[in-house]
């Protein structure tokens, strides 16, 4: 069997901490120059994570078997196990002994505002991994997601020279990616994602307009929170709407939930409008729980939800039955 779907970026581990006020009211503006503030939360957990797993996860909650290509550190073992009992490949994920995996900190207020940080531990080494020494011919597509910023160039261009099509997704690598990795990545990209702060990260670091970036990318999708997402295509503009929460728990994670409906849209040729739809439901599951990777549903499951929110929902029901192979 080939690869079919490749997920590059990090694993990680993730600490999610959540603050019962709000960080913009101990914030001085006038005062940020020597920003010193400590914010005591009120609880704590550890949870698997990382954008690639995060994104994986998902793809197999929506009846694929993605593989994962990414670095991890010495304590990745159980984790590992896990994965593959949910239907995760894990056979492309090098393992770096003498390292930890990442570990992604992260404070939540009560808005849903966050901050966070992240230590790269084994993912920087990603650029150890190629897909020249994979069955890349095999691979229908990857999503380049933030990961390495070194690892993340590269990928970019062993995709473009070997003729494998991919998803751009630099969300929070932006800051560490400069305007000629932007431009780069975007113009061979089959669509960039991102939300729409990013977005507007990426306008002021190439100094491109909305529809100079549309244009360079093959599709762009601009998520936005609660007010839904939007897909922009050669031809037409589509506005997806956000799908309502039976409870808020945690938005960490929501991103990648969405990213995985939208690759199982994209790859099995369903309408944008559709694929937008899947994505948003597969978000607001991952929100709806706390931690990346603890919501969970069935076919079945996922139909009905779509049915009640959008209506018809054959279209769907026959996407979920059915899974690429390489």
């Amino acid at each position: 069997m080939g690869l079919s779907i490749v997920v590059t970026g990090s694993v990680a581990y993730d600490y999610i901490m959540s603050f019962p006020g709000e960080f913009k009211d101990h914030i001085l503006p006038d005062q940020i120059d020597i920003l010193s503030v400590s914010f005591l939360v009120d609880s704590l957990r550890r949870q698997r994570g990382g954008c690639a797993t995060n994104i994986a996860y998902n793809l197999a909650l929506l009846g694929e078997r993605p593989t994962i290509m990414a670095t991890v550190g010495q304590d990745f073992t159980d984790y590992r196990v896990w994965l593959e009992e949910r239907g995760v490949d894990t056979s492309g994920i090098l393992v770096v002994e003498d390292d930890f995996t990442a570990s992604f900190f992260v404070s939540t207020d009560r808005r849903g505002s966050q901050i966070a940080s992240f230590y790269t531990g084994a993912m920087s080494k990603a650029g150890r991994l190629s897909f020249r020494e994979r069955d890349y011919e095999s691979i229908r597509l990857v999503i380049i997601s933030p990961n390495d910023p070194a690892a993340m160039r590269a990928y970019v261009r062993e995709c473009c020279q070997l003729g494998v099509p991919y998803i751009y997704d630099p969300s929070q690598q932006i800051i560490r990616l400069d305007a000629t990795d932007l431009v780069e990545g975007t113009r061979g990209a089959a669509m960039l994602i991102v939300n729409d702060y990013e977005f507007e990260m990426i306008k002021k670091k190439t100094g491109l307009t909305d529809d100079e970036l549309a244009r360079l990318a093959g599709l762009l999708v601009i998520t936005k929170g609660e007010r839904g997402s939007t897909i922009v295509t050669p031809q037409e503009t589509i506005q997806i709407p956000a799908v309502p929460p039976r409870r808020l728990a945690d938005p960490t994670g929501v991103g990648d939930a969405y990213r995985a409906g939208i690759i199982k849209g994209m790859l099995h040729g369903a309408s944008w409008q559709t694929t937008g739809r899947m994505g948003a439901l597969a978000a607001t599951y991952a929100l709806e729980e706390h931690g990346t990777q603890n919501h969970s549903y069935g076919r079945h499951d996922f139909v009905n939800r779509f049915r009640e929110v959008f209506g018809e929902s054959d279209e769907v029901e026959a996407l979920l039955s059915r899974r690429l192979e390489g």
